[in-house]
């Protein structure tokens, strides 16, 4: 057994003490071994034999930044991350950064700059890229530096700085900026065409030239004058020290342009709101006169921007492997999307088999290793995030013991890893401002690949655990260190001295990226969106659980932003982003550069068509269901290329065609289910689960939102079913963009016809419904507020099967046909507070003719409360204990409804009123 590194009492105190207010592990002592957090701990050491950011070959590296920028937290996974993470030894300066238009690469001598505007298809058809090629380089005359470092950077923009000794450049570059604005001492303004430029305007200060077919205007300081010789343009700056260039849609667009050239940006901001199924942008840039008053300027927006704005574009446009781009003339522009809808599960339906889905979920919970031999932090999440999706499941149809064998392996494989000292650990490095699982996989350690991906599986399980033990989540007990995963991987924080903002998405680009060190040629990349989705969802939901508005809105704003790029960039959903020469429907990868149909490890169509599905879930994928068309695309390109249906990722590609055709994927599991092997990360009880649920109520329609995150609408046939969970303590009332409504009790799923009230999930749907009323009546009424009855205690004394001092409900004179085939449901709501040990117990009888003699008695298996205060379900999923007698038809007769504690000592509470606990009778 690993022995636990010590942990200095001093060092838990202080600590501690930080933690309490939010500042983390910044100030921590450097001789703390191990880090307090709640119940948990990360380590500030790596673990003996692991590895860091390294080169290449294996060399350490520390962030490659100046002494202005070195106490700021760099955020690698970034479209620039190369100007400060230096993977290649023999590369002091950077690898090709793509910021649309414009695409850069630093040198010796200054800044490569080039405005690719022809793809080519490579790699025998599958992969589009618009390669970065130099079309000039701006530096100083005689500017030789030894390195680049990054100086400087805010949300999109980035400073890359220069210095020989003698010669000091800083330029300002970014997302959609369509200028570089250059300060630098020491020499003239500098720059170096890759061929003889054609000059098309000379005003001095101002020159506009075309090279490789492209328009580029260069400024300098009034007064000063661009001398052109062969491929060599100067100027100098007659005692100040700023210049810029510009590259221009049009050759008439040099006046325009010109009146910007020296409102320098300085700065970039996001700031996000999401309040009625709505989630709003607004992106800012500030900026400096440099000369005169004009503080304005010109910034570019993607496709999946542009699509979202109501603010007015100029006539401009720019090429890019995004689209065409569209020009803004101002600071700032806003965005306005729908919110992805978001749900803890599908909601139970009457189409899922409990006796089927039973099976199939223990056939997880009760294997010999339910995590499958996962030990790095990838497989591990994998496998959390398996288990994670089966708990609402177990749930819904009332195996509360299933529910909680599997929240227990949630919990006791993620305090291993919330744990330092064991085998398996985080660890904080404070050069980097990271924090990194050991054992680490797929360059999460030496790379900083794939956080994102990694602890989004981890942050989704600690939301399901949550969600049923809200307790465990409590900052002081694990709660805080799913904090820490969340400050690595997508902290909302920009003054958080120990971790970056936002590490790995790209608030501009509308995605995330995976390289920590974004070292090639084609720019960074992002294979597994959906894995990035993931996290988003993941924050939707632990937000929701825990209270935090803060990172519910978060997550709303992420995956909103990204589910549309994935749609546009991804599946070119519009048709209007792949080239026409790349002939595929989808990629699997995103670079920098273009696209590629391809993966890390596989050529086959399969994994290339699901690496941006899984993991499917009805937090991360209901999103997808917004562009039908694009994954019937998807589906049908996957079969032509992979010579039939899937075999391998059958199930995950089975889902994915379910958020189109229900039915069709359906009909594909029918037939194809006995015989495959689920996906690592996928498990039967799931996609059974999925399929059937979709297949009944239709597929999602992301075009209805709710005004609570946690909702979702499904349509089928032209009927909607809107779904919401209520994480609260308090009835919530959830209004659609459509108009309807739906109740949602506390705690718990709801689905309906947007009526106004909702069923509980599970929503019977057989015989008459008779609602509870305080005073001990059932009603087929749906009035009445919300109330509550006492059950009483069983005083420590085992009542199972027998009623002691019930709570009874009666509903006389009730005539009516028995319904062939049909059974009696319930749910009840429950809650036994804090209390331990509580069992409830209902008993549904029948008087058929209301002579006083119960012709037909059902009683059945009594409900095991939790010991957290809140509503609970208890339905007749449960099963019978006991039946006798026969049904028939009812003629006057009396339905009677008994719940009592069959087990523990203490009282509970029975919900009454409104449509909160019904029990619905086999009759028509």
């Amino acid at each position: 057994m690993p022995t636990r590194r010590s942990r200095p009492a001093a060092a838990m105190v202080l600590a501690a003490a930080l933690a309490a207010v939010g500042l983390g592990p910044a100030a921590t002592p450097a001789f703390a071994a191990s880090v307090p957090v709640g119940a948990g701990s990360y380590s500030d050491t790596r673990p003996p034999g692991t590895t860091g950011p390294t080169t290449d070959t294996g060399t350490p590296v520390t962030p490659k930044v100046t002494r202005a920028a070195a106490d700021k937290p760099v955020p690698t996974n970034d479209w620039w991350s190369s100007l400060a993470f230096q993977r290649y030894g023999d590369n002091p300066y950077s690898t090709p950064m793509y910021g649309h238009p414009l695409t850069y690469q630093a040198v010796s001598g200054g800044l490569e700059v080039g405005y690719p505007t022809s793809p080519t298809v490579v790699g025998e058809g599958r992969q589009y890229e618009y390669a970065h090629k130099r079309d000039l380089t701006l530096g100083l005359s005689g500017l030789d530096s030894p390195d680049t470092k990054a100086d400087d950077w805010s949300d999109w923009t980035v400073t890359p700085y220069w210095s020989d000794g003698s010669r000091t450049l800083r330029t300002t570059i970014g997302h959609g900026l369509p200028f570089v604005y250059a300060q630098g001492s020491g020499g003239n303004a500098q720059i170096t065409t890759a061929a003889t430029p054609t000059v098309f305007s000379d005003q001095g200060n101002v020159l506009g030239i075309t090279v490789g077919g492209h328009h580029y205007a260069l400024f300098a300081p009034t007064g000063s004058d661009w001398d052109v010789s062969g491929t060599t343009i100067s100027a100098g700056l007659g005692g100040k020290d700023y210049f810029s260039l510009a590259v221009l849609p049009s050759t008439d667009a040099l006046a325009t342009y010109r009146a910007y050239a020296f409102s320098f940006v300085t700065g970039s901001q996001v700031e996000w709101d999401s309040s009625a199924g709505t989630v709003g942008a607004t992106y800012k840039l500030t900026t400096e006169a440099k000369e005169g008053t004009e503080r304005g300027t010109l910034q570019a927006l993607y496709r999946h921007q542009w699509l979202h704005t109501t603010d007015d574009l100029t006539p401009y446009t720019y090429v890019s492997p995004r689209g065409t781009m569209k020009v803004r003339e101002g600071t700032s522009f806003t965005t306005s999307q729908k919110a992805a809808p978001v749900l803890p599960a599908l909601p139970k339906t009457d189409a899922v088999d409990t006796s089927r889905l039973r099976t199939h979920l223990s056939e997880v919970a009760d294997a010999p290793d339910p995590f499958s031999g996962a030990t790095d932090t990838y497989w591990t999440g994998k496998a959390l995030g398996k288990l994670a999706q089966l708990v609402p499941l177990a749930d819904q149809i009332g195996e509360t013991a299933t529910r909680d064998k599997l929240v227990g392996l949630l919990q006791g494989r993620l305090q291993e890893w919330f744990t330092a000292g064991g085998a398996s650990e985080f660890s904080y490095d404070k050069d980097w401002k990271t924090l990194t699982g050991h054992p680490a996989s797929y360059g999460s350690d030496s790379e900083l690949n794939d956080h994102h991906f990694h602890y989004g599986y981890y942050v989704y399980a600690a939301a399901i655990v949550a969600q049923y033990d809200p307790s465990w989540a409590e900052d002081s007990a694990w709660g805080g260190m799913v904090k820490e995963l969340i400050r690595d991987t997508a902290n909302p924080s920009r003054s958080d001295s120990a971790f970056p903002f936002l590490r790995g998405f790209d608030v501009y680009a509308g995605h995330s990226w995976a390289s920590g060190h974004q070292g090639f040629a084609a720019g960074n990349n992002q294979e597994s969106s959906s894995e990035s989705t993931n996290l988003s969802a993941a924050l939707v939901l632990w937000g929701s659980a825990t209270g935090d508005a803060r990172l519910r809105d978060l997550g709303s704003y992420l995956l909103a932003t990204e589910g549309e790029a994935i749609a546009q960039y991804w599946f070119d959903a519009d048709e209007e982003v792949f080239p026409g020469s790349f002939g595929h429907d989808t990629v699997g990868m995103v670079w920098g550069s273009g696209g590629a149909y391809s993966t890390w490890w596989t050529a086959n169509p399969e994994e290339i068509h699901g690496i941006n599905v899984l993991p499917v879930t009805a937090g991360g994928s209901l999103h997808l269901g917004g562009h039908k068309e694009a994954i019937r695309r998807n589906i049908a390109e996957m079969e032509r290329e992979n010579g039939g249906p899937a075999v391998e990722w059958r199930d995950i590609l089975w889902e994915f065609e379910s958020l189109a055709d229900p039915a069709a994927a359906k009909a594909k599991w029918d037939a194809g289910h006995a015989g495959y092997t689920p996906e690592e990360g996928e498990s039967k009880a799931h996609t059974y689960q999925w399929l059937t649920t979709l297949d009944a109520l239709g597929a999602p329609d992301p075009s209805v939102t709710g005004d609570l995150p946690t909702s979702a609408v499904f349509a089928k046939g032209g009927d909607r079913t809107y779904v919401a969970h209520n994480h609260g303590s308090t009835e919530r009332t959830v209004t659609f963009s459509d108009g309807h409504e739906l109740t949602v009790p506390p705690r718990s799923t709801a689905t309906g016809n947007g009526s106004g009230s909702g069923g509980q999930d599970p929503e019977p749907s057989t015989g008459n419904t008779f609602r509870l009323r305080s005073g001990g009546a059932l009603t087929t009424g749906t009035g009445g507020a919300s109330a509550s009855d006492t059950v009483a205690s069983s005083e420590g004394r085992n009542h199972d099967g027998t009623p002691n001092k019930p709570l009874v409900y009666e509903a006389k004179g009730v005539n009516a046909t028995l319904k062939a085939g049909a059974s009696t449901a319930f749910r009840l709501r429950a809650d036994a507070g804090t209390a331990v040990g509580l069992g409830q117990q209902a008993r549904v009888s029948y008087d058929l003719t209301g002579d006083g003699t119960f012709d037909r008695i059902e009683t059945y298996a009594y409900f095991a409360t939790d010991p957290v205060p809140g509503w609970e379900e208890y339905t007749h999923a449960r099963g019978l204990k006991s039946a006798t007698g026969t049904l028939g038809d009812l003629r006057g007769g009396t339905v009677r409804l008994e719940v009592w504690n069959a087990i523990g000592d203490g009282t509970a509470l029975l919900g009454t009123g409104g449509d909160t606990s019904r029990v619905v009778i086999p009759y028509e």
